[in-house]
């Protein structure tokens, strides 16, 4: 009994015996035809048995007239057909196949490569390295159903379901495998009469021991034709007709894979089917169907990136939109309003007092003794500031005055909100606005080199002045501040810094202070102002400041930090508070006021000395006894009291400060006063969409104004593009021009991951001035990314990354054709963005520039270690293999040589006298490890470095970059 197991070539068990596929026969269709014809069925003369394979040769077998092919199954003429059915039917016409009456029931032999009902061809196997080692003739028979029921006898000259095929391949006339695929359409090919058959589910079984499977081990082919599987295309061009044959290919993802695209190459080939002429005139009037169709299906990755691009470009719009909108609301009034009034605000700070950890005890240098509170606290950390108190009016500048050391700085620092590393506690109350503009200049001036005086100014008057104020308020009000400032004579220059001479450091100075004027300050706080001016420019800063306070209309506070002020500077200040190792030895009226209240205590003033000289040498070295007449220090944890009997000394030292809150020093009160209220707005003067316009308007003057480095990126990937592309000079197709070709690629990549590091110094470098200005709440942390984004990644890493890719592409001579050149650049641009963005996390997250461009460099060593090149990813350590996972490189490497190979890249070399003509892919797989078929992938993963490093930035940049003193 035989079974389905034992049935080869598919045969189907039938009782006792197997049935057979068309040419085929003996108990378990073993046997293919040997002469004869395909009407004849089970009658058929079969090939002989010798050494347990069929001998199919010429010299055994020999075909009827009219009939060709490996088995004589290829009719060559409707004589043929008809004769053949002719003799096994009692009617010379058909009658089997339903035809309407009248119709043409004419059996016609069709010879196209297009197929109406059941037909067979023939070809030969085309290879130059398959010849090379298998040299005699191969030869690949094909049986091909469209419509079974449509065949003259269907259970003889037709086989199987309705879209199915079935193929036997012979090599010296013994068969070596058999495959079968189902689920087949047909579909016209590129040109009229050609057929391209599209299948499915595709398996194939080798003969053991034959030449092909076993024979010789060297040329077992065993292993991989037993697991071809999944999708199968038979493409068949028209036939000729000078010699009535024609050119196919058998195409498989692994086939393809050793032989390229183009499958295995079959020629020679000649299509034969037995067909009633109706059907052939049926389908002819037939174009409609859609098995004819001629359009092609984007592939679900084109797809898929296509829907991934739609949907950013549709959220981009979306959120345009939405700050489109936001911006018209705000500049009607209805966002970030506020009174037009400032100034009129008094300040007043009481037991301010901060420390900073320190491993030293609590005793400060030169025997100052210091009064502790709860030590256990305290022994850990040193006090910088012990109990100040303080307080300005409106119309009242005041000076702190102090040796280096004193806490001056701290001080200011704590008064205008800044965030402070150490621990801090006391109380600042603003009257009567518990929420006023302070205006902070820090000691160093932090501007813009490449914009003008009135640029600058007009940038933070675009930002910081409330958006519903007409720009053109907003230019006077800048004029205003440049008359004030008397800075009319430069205001058009620009600022400059230490390599290109601008304007000079007074008006740096007055030009800070502007930028804090623009925005209309309550209360304006400076860190030594004068410091490094000499005395004619101090002065004029000093008068300006003054002119502030003392304004007729809008009565501002001043208080500034100053270091070594001379007489003149000295008396322009209202007030005067002196510091000394962090306790306030006086702090009252200015002029000679601190002299005659030191000369009470003790401490006379020579007669014509300078008075802030007096005050300071006093501080410098201050008698113990002025200690101990300030007031007590406040217990950690324990309200201040005011029952002690506070004499006329330690009011001038504060204590007579109305309405004060005041709160104890315990663990939970680091890093924050007790008041919250010194922030002017709780958001940003104006919307998003404002700040993105002014960042992108300045990084636009920038760089329009200084191209050097925007040149020199440009000119450096010319040259590097013409070095490149002259290094691989039209790069061969032998394995080694193959090897070449992915080295040219790789090159590409590392010249990414090492001119990228400008991205880092560049931030590094803008750094300082973005924390002054975050820290004066000029605009968000995303805005200044994606503005810096934008005039950063756009002119200095797309730009020339497409410019050395173009060059070198062509003159290397690369895949030549567009949708090939373009997903080239397109996965070089994803790898420029995913390390930019890198290069941008480490410039954010490191405050030491060196570290970030060592770890930098570092980076993209490692990528070049892990990205494929150097060593078979394969062949790395298992230990170590999955830091690959983690390399850029090695997914944009894989994508740039999948993307070369998909061209149809062939190899064409010799190897020990052996000719090799295989696919590029199999040859990238051996010596690399890439996957052909991971293009997509690797792009999506692209795109996920991309957002993982995008994310890390702006998180870095929202809760780490931020001004921290």
């Amino acid at each position: 009994m035989s079974n389905s197991s034992s049935c080869v070539n598919y045969g189907v068990a039938n009782g006792t015996s197997c049935a057979c596929p068309v040419g085929f026969g003996g108990p378990t269709c073993e046997q293919p035809a040997c002469g004869g014809n395909i009407f004849q069925g089970t009658s058929r003369s079969l090939a002989p048995i010798q050494d347990n394979f069929a001998n199919l040769t010429a010299a055994a077998c020999s075909c009827e007239d009219g009939w060709t092919g490996v088995g004589c199954n290829v009719c060559q003429s409707a004589k043929a057909c008809q004769t053949a059915y002719a003799a096994v039917s009692s009617s010379s016409s058909i009658t089997s196949l339903g035809l309407p009456s009248g119709e043409n029931g004419t059996l016609t032999c069709n010879n196209q490569a297009w197929v109406f009902a059941a037909g067979e061809m023939s070809c030969q196997v085309n290879n130059p390295t398959l010849q090379a080692i298998y040299p005699l003739a191969a030869t690949l028979n094909i049986l091909r159903t469209s419509d079974d029921s449509l065949t003259p006898l269907p259970n003889t000259t037709g086989f199987g379901s309705k879209g199915s095929v079935y193929a036997q391949l012979f090599y010296d006339g013994e068969e070596q495998f058999y495959c079968t695929a189902n689920s087949c359409t047909q579909q016209e090919g590129s040109n009229a009469g050609s057929s391209d058959w599209n299948c499915q589910n595709l398996q194939c079984h080798c003969f053991a021991n034959s030449t092909f499977c076993g024979r010789t081990p060297l040329t077992d082919l065993s292993g991989v034709l037993n697991t071809l599987s999944g999708a199968l295309k038979i493409s068949c061009d028209a036939t000729s007709p000078s010699n009535n044959t024609a050119n196919c290919a058998f195409k498989q993802q692994i086939i393809e894979q050793v032989f390229g695209a183009a499958g295995l190459s079959l020629s020679g080939c000649t299509f034969g089917e037995c067909v009633a002429q109706y059907f052939i005139d049926s389908a002819s009037t037939n174009s409609t169907s859609s098995d004819t169709s001629h359009g092609s299906s984007l592939s679900g990755g084109v797809i898929a990136g296509l829907a991934v691009v739609g949907g950013l470009v549709g959220v981009a719009l979306v959120l345009l939109l939405l700050g489109w909108v936001m911006q018209r609301r705000a500049r009607r009034g209805g966002f970030g309003s506020r009174s037009d009034r400032f100034g009129g605000v008094s300040i007043g700070w009481r037991n301010i007092t901060y420390s900073v950890p320190t491993t030293h005890g609590g005793i400060l240098s030169g025997g100052i003794p210091r009064r502790r509170s709860a030590p256990d606290e305290l022994n850990d950390h040193k006090v910088v500031l012990d109990n100040v108190s303080g307080r300005v009016e409106p119309g009242q500048m005041m000076a702190i005055l102090g040796p280096s050391g004193a806490g001056k700085t701290t001080l200011i620092e704590i008064l205008a909100g800044k965030n402070k590393s150490g621990r801090t506690a006391g109380s600042v109350v603003f009257e009567p606005s518990p929420r006023p503009r302070v205006g902070f200049v820090s000691q160093q001036d932090v501007l813009s080199p490449t914009l003008t005086v009135f640029e600058a100014l007009l940038f933070a008057a675009e930002l910081r002045i409330p958006e519903y104020v007409p720009v053109a308020e907003k230019r006077a009000r800048v004029e205003d501040v440049i008359d004030q400032l008397g800075l009319a004579g430069v205001r058009d220059v620009r600022i400059g810094d230490g390599e290109k001479r601008g304007i000079s450091g007074g008006e740096m100075r007055r030009v800070s202070i502007g930028l804090e004027l623009v925005a209309q300050p309550d209360v304006l706080i400076l860190d030594e102002p004068t410091s490094g001016l000499d005395s004619v420019s101090a002065a004029k800063v000093t008068k300006v400041l003054h002119a502030v306070a003392h304004d007729a209309q809008n009565p501002s506070v001043v208080i500034a930090s100053i270091h070594q002020p001379n007489s003149q500077v000295y008396h322009t200040f209202d007030q005067v508070l002196v510091l000394s190792h962090g306790r306030a030895l006086y702090s009252g009226p200015g002029g000679i006021s601190p002299a005659r209240h030191f000369e009470a205590l003790g401490v006379p003033n020579s007669e014509g000395y300078n008075i802030a000289d007096f005050l300071l040498e006093i501080a410098s070295d201050p008698p113990v006894s002025l200690f101990q007449a300030t007031q007590p220090t406040l217990v950690p944890g324990t309200p201040a009291s005011n029952s002690n009997g506070n004499s006329s000394k330690e009011k001038a030292n504060g204590d007579d400060i109305p309405n004060v809150l005041e709160k104890g020093y315990s663990e939970s009160d680091t890093r924050q006063l007790v008041s919250d209220n010194r922030r002017s707005e709780s958001g940003y003067a104006t919307t998003f969409l404002t700040q993105l316009e002014v960042l992108s308007g300045r990084e636009w003057k920038i760089l329009r104004r200084d191209l050097t480095l925007f040149f020199t990126h440009v000119s450096v990937a010319c040259v590097l593009g013409v070095f490149v592309g002259g290094l691989y000079w039209k790069t061969g197709i032998t394995i080694a021009g193959f090897q070449s070709r992915v080295g040219c690629l790789f090159f590409l990549g590392a010249l990414v991951a090492f001119s990228t590091l400008s991205a880092l110094y560049h931030v590094v470098e803008s750094r300082p001035l973005f924390l002054r200005e975050r820290s004066a709440r000029y605009y968000s942390p995303t805005a200044w990314l994606l503005s810096r984004f934008l005039f950063d990644v756009v002119p200095l890493r797309i730009i020339p990354t497409i410019l050395v890719a173009t060059i070198t592409y062509w003159m290397a001579g690369l895949a030549a054709d567009a949708a090939h050149f373009f997903k080239f650049l397109f996965i070089l641009v994803l790898y420029t963005l995913a390390m930019t963005l890198f290069n941008f996390l480490l410039a954010c997250w490191f405050s030491n520039g060196g570290v970030a461009i060592l770890l930098s460099a570092l980076t993209a060593l490692y990528q070049m270690t892990y990205a494929g090149f150097f060593v078979h990813l394969n062949d790395i350590p298992p230990v170590l293999r999955w830091l690959q996972w983690l390399c850029p490189l090695k997914y944009a490497l894989e994508a740039l040589s999948v993307n070369e190979v998909g061209s149809g890249l062939m190899i064409q070399d010799t190897l020990q006298g052996v000719p090799v003509d295989v696919s590029a892919s199999l040859i990238m797989n051996l010596l690399f490890g890439f996957g052909s078929k991971n293009y997509y992938r690797d792009v999506l993963v692209l795109f996920a470095f991309i957002a993982g490093f995008g994310v890390g930035v702006i998180l870095v940049v929202t809760f780490r970059l931020r001004e921290r003193r």
